[in-house]
C-alpha cells in the first residue's frame, strides 16, 4: 500500500488556509468577549482586595505592638505556654474549619 502525501495542486492548499484564516479570526472575536469578562471579574476582586488592605491598615500598631512584646517574651525565654491550652486550641481551630 502506498500513502500519497501530495496535497494537491498550489491552488487546493491556498483554500485551505484562506479558509482557516477565517476561522482563526472567528475564534479570536469569540475569545475577546472572555476576556472582557475576564477584565472584569479581575477588577472586581481587585477593589475587593483593597478595600480588605484598607480595613487591615485601619489596626496595624495594636498588631505590631503585640507581636513585639511576644516577640520580646520568647526571645528572653519568659513566655510559657500549656500544652493542653495550645491542643485546645488547635482542635478549636478544627472544629470551627469544619463548621464552616
Amino acid at each position: 500500500m502506498r500513502i500519497d502525501l501530495d496535497l494537491g495542486p498550489p491552488q487546493q492548499s491556498e483554500t485551505i488556509c484562506n479558509s482557516m484564516r477565517g476561522t482563526a479570526v472567528s475564534v479570536t472575536s469569540l475569545g475577546g468577549s472572555a476576556l472582557a469578562e475576564e477584565d472584569q471579574q479581575f477588577s472586581e476582586s481587585h477593589a475587593q482586595v483593597l478595600a480588605l488592605v484598607a480595613q487591615a491598615r485601619q489596626f496595624p500598631e495594636l498588631r505590631e505592638e503585640r507581636i513585639h512584646l511576644l516577640r520580646q517574651a520568647v526571645q528572653s525565654g519568659h513566655y510559657r505556654s500549656s500544652p493542653e491550652k495550645v491542643a485546645g486550641a488547635i482542635f478549636a481551630h478544627l472544629i470551627a474549619d469544619t463548621a464552616a
